[in-house]
């Protein structure tokens, strides 16, 4: 599809009749806003935070993970329901990715440490 313009016209005094409007600028169309089906505005891009820090994982890191833990029933199908977990680049360089994901399992009474 062609990009949207506005064409604006404007009066041009002293002329003859036939021509007294004339093309003065088109102008592309300001702000495109992405709609879902809807009809409401999302955004194009919605970044990621670290699960075990709260920092914002840039678009460009390469180092980071996002990992999907499943939940299962007694017979161990999965059931449809999983946990969303990102871990950010520079916590996986600093080796404590292991006890951060350990740390967040716990918390949503996902594992247990008792023997």
């Amino acid at each position: 599809h062609p990009p949207l313009a506005v064409a604006i016209l404007a009066q041009v005094p002293n002329s003859p009749a036939r021509s007294r409007k004339r093309l003065v600028h088109i102008a592309p169309q300001a702000c495109f806003k992405m709609q879902n089906d809807e009809g409401r505005i999302v955004d194009l891009y919605l970044p990621r935070k670290c699960s075990a820090t709260n920092r914002l994982i840039p678009a460009k890191e390469h180092g980071a993970v996002q990992l999907n833990v499943g939940m299962v029933d007694e017979a161990g199908r999965y059931t449809g329901e999983f946990f969303t977990f990102a871990l950010a680049g520079f916590i996986r360089q600093r080796g404590e990715s292991d006890s951060c994901l350990n740390r967040l399992l716990h918390e949503k009474g996902l594992l247990t440490f008792s023997k």
